[in-house]
């Protein structure tokens, strides 16, 4: 007797399909079971496809693909469908896939099945119902493992899934290191129960094992089914206690990384549907595994860079306070070009620099490295700061140069400044960088303008002079980089408002400079911040260093407030700067209309300097006294001797008025002649205005 009509004699029917050329072949009882008249027929895909329900053919390419990734049997429910779209039976096909190149063929049997009972008809793999949960589950989980960010965090998603119809109860995950298999993590046991499996050969008699070895997956449906298959280390599962087990291949861009185990309390058949929702879950943990093992990889990188980029500030300064950080960009490594130093000089002065290389990336890194030893060499030479800096510029734009177009765009803002502990004195010389801060004694905060030049590596020869700076006893400098000015949407000038104040609430006798660089830090990017060390909690818009440089000892009961700046000819915007400077010195003076009078006065002098003289104005404002009585006297020097003299200007006149405003509004003015040049001042003793307590918010 035929095999057929045995088969045929069960209601069992043959079929073939070649997938490469999209024919089916059935037998007479294939023919039937798909409502067709009982005869051999070849048929092509579209006409088979068409007696099938569309929600099962659908599945049908997912479970072949399971099948021939586990090299199993696929299986599946099927509903047979007639002319009419009507459901005229249900059929359990079984066949094998043979791989021919990148097509396969399908052989395999059909059989009539009774249709499922109403009560169970929720849990069968051919209604939506099961599908949908099974859908959202696999979305699910998806979204969670993707936004796991290390090793930890998808491990702690693994364990929390929660399988439609099947949630195993034990999970542990293996990763291969060289030829031993190791334990990743696990969920579900005791401690110490992973002990015999941390440290496992790989040719172990072990389905985990097995499973690294040939990148296909195992299951194990009854404690039987284990102890025949892998007898030798049956022991080390039989006192867990589970009934059922499933080990899958992690595989990242076809390498075979690990294996995972879901194990179960109760017995699970294990069905194609059932296997289709592991092998997913398992493709999309070993996804997860790898972006998480690169991102702690990157982490451990740019940690090593920052570690060994960033210095360690050196032995405590007598009578002074350091305070730094570095808060690198949260995209990429999480290092850039932003940096900090300390150098010890000669003779007990110390340097500090802060800079800038363009751009966020490892190349930006590296070039702030060479430029930062390239800076402590010519330091440590004992060159004054301009001239530091002038040979830091040529050293950039030699190595840029030499790199070609691609490098030589680069650039760098820098400051450098030298510090004698002993007197307080700054000489500070700066490459493009924005101008560092004071906060005084009394919590007045104000930008100390300082002359510069162009940033590093622009061109070969530039001058970078000198401004000298006082920090008195109680005084705290601040030098940043742009990034903790201008992140969150804010420009330079909106930023430096922000920090300036968080400074003016700085309170030098409950809070330690420490916390200061804390809190700057935090106002930008918020507490969840790490500095230096661990992850990044959140994306940075720009890298950020900050240095804080404090004069400890007791002011003096009366401390001075005093400032200086230059305006230059080459430089008559600057006129405006001043004005806005001396009004932040005087803010919160007793009568506003004084202050309206000093800046008038003020841009007078300026203004008269640049007009009628080849020099620059140098601009000195010191206010003195108690709050309520002081008194504020204002010079402004230039290198011509020739003395101011009192003209009658006409109404239309433009000028000639800058002595006659003196005599209107100061209470005491003079012109003093210098060694070179000379030097016009104006005194105001404040006074309350008319609104009796003054208007101090200016």
């Amino acid at each position: 007797m035929r095999t057929e009509d045995v088969l045929a004699a069960i209601a069992t029917g043959l079929w073939r399909w070649d997938n490469a050329s999209g024919i089916v072949t059935l037998d007479a009882e294939a023919a039937r079971l798909l409502g067709l008249p009982a005869e051999p027929v070849e048929l092509s895909e579209a006409a088979v496809r068409s007696r099938f329900h569309p929600v099962d053919w659908n599945e049908i390419d997912g479970i072949v693909n399971l099948a021939v990734a586990e090299d199993t049997l696929a299986e599946a429910r099927l509903r047979i469908m007639d002319e009419n779209g009507r459901v005229i039976r249900t059929v359990r096909s079984r066949s094998k896939p043979t791989l021919e190149g990148t097509h396969y063929q399908l052989v395999g049997t059909l059989q009539e099945v009774a249709e499922p009972q109403p009560g169970t008809a929720a849990r069968s793999p051919v209604t939506g119902d099961w599908r949908r949960s099974r859908e959202a589950f696999l979305l699910d989980a998806g979204r969670a493992l993707a936004e796991a960010r290390s090793t930890a965090e998808v491990l702690r998603v693994a364990a929390s899934l929660s399988m439609p119809g099947f949630s195993p109860d034990g999970l542990a995950v293996f990763g291969v290191s060289g030829d031993r298999l190791t334990i990743i993590g696990h969920h579900g046991h005791n401690a110490g129960d992973d002990g015999p499996f941390t440290d496992m050969p790989l040719d172990t008699d072990y389905p985990a094992a097995e499973v690294v070895r040939t990148g296909r997956a195992i299951y194990l449906p009854t404690p039987e089914d284990y102890r025949v298959r892998f007898p030798a280390t049956w022991p080390l599962a039989q006192r867990f206690g589970r009934e059922s087990w499933a080990f899958l291949p992690l595989i990242v861009a076809g390498r075979t990384m690990g294996a995972w185990m879901a194990a179960f309390k109760y017995r699970v058949v294990f069905t194609p549907d059932e296997r289709s929702v592991l092998t997913t879950v398992a493709r999309m943990l070993a996804q997860a595994l790898a972006r998480a093992g690169v991102a702690e990889s990157e982490r451990e990188l740019s940690l090593g860079l920052q570690r060994t980029m960033m210095p360690v500030l050196g032995p405590a300064i007598p009578g002074m306070e350091v305070a730094a950080r570095y808060v690198p960009t949260g995209g990429g490594l999480q290092v850039g070009g932003d940096w900090y130093d300390m150098i010890q000089l000669p003779a007990g002065r110390i340097a500090f620099v802060i800079g800038d290389v363009q751009g966020h990336d490892v190349r930006a890194a590296g070039l702030m490295g060479q430029l930062r030893i390239a800076l402590r060499a010519y330091a440590s030479e004992g060159h004054r700061p301009d001239a530091v800096l002038s040979r830091a510029s040529r050293f950039l734009y030699g190595i840029t140069d030499a790199e070609g177009d691609h490098g030589a765009a680069r650039f760098a803002t820098c400051l450098y400044l030298e510090v004698d502990p002993a007197t307080g004195t700054l000489d500070i010389a700066r490459a493009g960088h924005p101008d560092p801060a004071v906060r005084m004694a009394d919590g007045t905060v104000m930008l100390r303008p300082t002359a510069g030049g162009l940033p590093l590596g622009i061109v070969p020869d530039t001058d970078y002079p000198t401004t000298r700076l006082t920090l008195e006893p109680g005084e705290t400098l601040m030098i940043c980089t742009d990034g903790l000015l201008e992140t969150g949407g804010h420009d330079l000038e909106t930023g430096w408002g922000r920090i300036r104040t968080l400074l003016e609430r700085y309170d030098t006798e409950a809070e330690s400079l420490e916390g200061l660089a804390d809190s700057l830090v935090q106002a930008v990017h918020g507490p969840g911040s790490h500095y230096t060390t661990g992850p990044l909690a959140d994306r940075r818009e720009d890298d950020i260093a900050l240095l804080l440089l404090s004069r400890t000892g007791a002011p003096p009961k009366a401390a001075a407030r005093r400032t200086a700046m230059t305006v230059a000819q080459a430089e008559p915007e600057r006129i405006g700067a001043a004005r806005q400077h001396l009004r932040e010195l005087l803010y919160d003076w007793a009568d506003p209309e004084q202050v309206d009078s000093a800046v008038l006065m003020l841009s007078e002098m300026v203004t008269n300097v640049l007009v009628h003289t080849d020099g620059d104005a140098l601009l000195v404002a010191e206010a003195t006294g108690d709050h309520g009585k002081r008194r504020l006297r204002v010079e402004v020097a230039d290198a011509s001797d020739e003395l101011p003299h009192r003209r009658r200007p006409g109404e239309m006149a433009s000028s000639g008025r800058g002595l006659v405003l003196m005599e209107m509004l100061a209470h005491a003015w003079g012109v003093d002649p210098r060694g070179e040049g000379k030097s016009i001042w104006f005194e105001l003793h404040e006074e309350r205005g008319e609104g009796g307590e003054g208007d101090l918010s200016l």
